[in-house]
């Protein structure tokens, strides 16, 4: 698209599980030797206390640096939590409603899987990106891709942007570069000993 950035930014999601005591400093760390424009808070519980608790100082480390902070799913708890919006899992399901719930001034990003329909009409109905993923060979879900031909279409098509996300590494990073305007970044770096380090490797995959 024609305002694309000049290369990708990093779209950072958290692991499923991480303690408190240690993670908002590795997050941190990240942050501050890696540009950032994003973090999604993606916790796998259902509990809302340790929701509530692991956003509260995620919060304090992304706004302290001016970077947004967004939320899986949760939709009711981003104004309470002091959030910047939500992911949506369900591609275009609730983008209109949430929307209406949150207002204008919120990010209200949808996952689409692989299906480009879906996002395009998670675009209509008001989303700010659409993701699309997994990019990488997984063993999760359906085994099913998002090609770089979904990228390449929607990168001349659409204007909405979109986030290429799962099983990333920097060879895939590279090819898909061009036609992305992030890359969501999440277990690809947090399963390592040092994750600063791992996400400025892949961020250099990224220079175009």
């Amino acid at each position: 698209m024609s305002d694309a950035p000049e290369q990708p930014q990093v779209y950072l999601i958290t692991p499923s599980e991480f303690e408190l005591s240690t993670f908002p400093d590795q997050l941190a760390a990240c942050l501050d030797q890696t540009e950032v424009a994003c973090v999604r808070l993606s916790l796998g519980t259902k509990d809302e206390t340790r929701i509530a608790k692991a956003a509260d100082a995620l919060r304090e480390v992304t706004h302290a640096r001016d970077v947004a902070l967004v939320i899986d799913s949760h939709i009711m708890m981003v104004e309470r939590l002091g959030l910047d919006g939500v992911h949506l899992l369900d591609a275009a399901k609730s983008v209109i409603k949430t929307r209406k719930e949150l207002g204008e001034d919120a990010i209200v990003g949808a996952f689409c899987g692989t299906s480009s329909h879906e996002g395009m009409t998670a675009g209509e109905m008001g989303a700010d990106y659409v993701s699309f993923g997994p990019i990488g060979k997984s063993p999760l879900g359906t085994g099913e891709q998002a090609g770089r031909d979904l990228f390449e279409w929607w990168s001349m098509m659409i204007e909405v942007p979109v986030v290429a996300e799962g099983a990333l590494d920097a060879e895939l990073i590279k090819s898909f570069a061009p036609h992305t305007d992030f890359f969501g970044i999440g277990d690809e770096i947090w399963r390592t000993d040092n994750p600063a380090k791992a996400l400025a490797d892949l961020t250099a995959a990224m220079i175009l």
